[in-house]
């Protein structure tokens, strides 16, 4: 008898007091397949009306021919983070930080120089999320991050040859976004 008074006052506060369902969103950075064809993708949730915390990574594991051998912008980041939005979740203009790390290699490009390393640090980024149908947004935005980060620098993307380590701190822009979002 009791469990059923129980599943009542369950049923009764449930139709009093309906649950609404988490708005969830996924999201792809075309500019990021621009940059070296690097894949990359966030997932993020709506905790409140104006906030939503998130996750993503971006992943690089190409290298193109060039004019000092191989050329590469490889990576393997991680990031977690909230967005303030200022009107409403997954719509107009947003305030992001972040929590990032990356392993990287990136060198000939520009010279036979080649830097890898680890990196971690927090950033900061704005944007704007414009609607374009009722699940489907585009998110444009600019942010930077810094931190520390510990690198080996090589003679060529190939040799092997060391010739510099170290540490030390930076501050980077380093998200640009012309994102396509898909909300759930």
């Amino acid at each position: 008898m009791g469990r059923r008074i129980i599943f009542i006052v369950m049923l009764l506060a449930l139709a009093v007091f309906p649950a609404k369902a988490q708005k969830l969103s996924v999201s792809t950075n075309a500019l990021g397949y621009a940059e070296f064809l690097t894949i990359n993708a966030e997932a993020s949730v709506a905790v409140a009306r104006h906030w939503s915390v998130n996750a993503g990574f971006l992943y690089n594991p190409w290298s193109f021919n060039g004019e000092w051998g191989k050329m590469r912008d490889s990576r393997r980041t991680v990031n977690a983070g909230t967005r303030f939005w200022f009107w409403n979740v997954y719509s107009g203009w947003w305030l992001g930080a972040k929590a990032q790390w990356e392993e990287y290699n990136r060198g000939g490009i520009r010279s036979p120089r080649t830097e890898e390393g680890d990196a971690f640090g927090a950033g900061l980024s704005a944007g704007y999320s414009l609607m374009l149908h009722r699940n489907i947004n585009m998110d444009f935005g600019l942010g930077f991050w810094g931190g520390w980060k510990k690198y080996t620098v090589y003679l060529c993307p190939t040799c092997g040859r060391i010739d510099g380590q170290g540490s030390k701190a930076f501050i980077l822009p380093n998200d640009v976004q012309v994102s396509l979002m898909f909300t759930f």
